[in-house]
């Protein structure tokens, strides 16, 4: 029959091969309050690694907007994308996948440029999830020669399976037609939006 009780020892190893098992099927194994888990290894299957995670830029020319309008930024290039839950063809979103619901963290920069001859008066960047704005952050000038400038955002937030994260930025300029880019400067991108799970 079987045996109820507690086991003293003070190390478990497999009797073959190199693999351990605690436990079956629908069993609960509990570390009670006070214990520590000191882990020296490689810790896998917790759902705590990181993911998802993307990193996606604009790598083309600039795309313009109209003026002082919010508008989403299109980041059409990617570095990296753990689960493919950022759509950079179409929606230009980041989207939640089945199973990966919690606490989530998200950067973006964006360069924002008027025109070689007009001036910025306002510029904004804001987070939208679900379609709405959640998130903002904006600037404004007087008597100002800005023509292009960079600007940073950046959130945790809590999201479910299915939600959806996106950028939008709105730029107001004396006349013509402003537009997100890259900052001709720069050999890198400037304009990118990157986000990963923390929780």
């Amino acid at each position: 029959g079987d045996i109820m009780g507690t086991l003293f020892v003070d190390k478990l190893d497999p009797q073959s091969g190199t693999s351990l098992e605690l436990g079956s099927s629908g069993d609960t194994i509990t570390i009670p309050s006070g214990a520590t888990i000191a882990n020296s290894g490689t810790a896998t299957g917790f759902g705590l690694d990181g993911t998802p995670n993307f990193l996606v830029y604009r790598s083309s020319s600039d795309q313009s907007i109209s003026n002082n309008i919010y508008t989403k930024v299109q980041f059409q290039s990617e570095s990296y994308d753990s689960d493919n839950a950022y759509d950079n063809s179409s929606n230009y979103r980041f989207t939640v996948p089945s199973g990966e619901g919690g606490k989530y963290a998200f950067y973006s920069h964006v360069w924002m440029r008027g025109t070689d001859v007009t001036m910025m008066n306002y510029y904004g960047l804001a987070f939208y999830k679900n379609g709405s704005a959640i998130w903002e952050d904006h600037w404004n000038f007087t008597n100002s020669d800005i023509r292009s400038a960079g600007a940073s955002i950046s959130l945790n937030a809590n999201l479910s399976a299915g939600d959806y994260i996106e950028v939008y930025g709105r730029i107001n300029i004396n006349s013509g037609s402003p537009s997100f880019g890259n900052d001709s400067l720069s050999s890198v991108p400037t304009t990118w939006f990157q986000g990963y799970r923390i929780a």
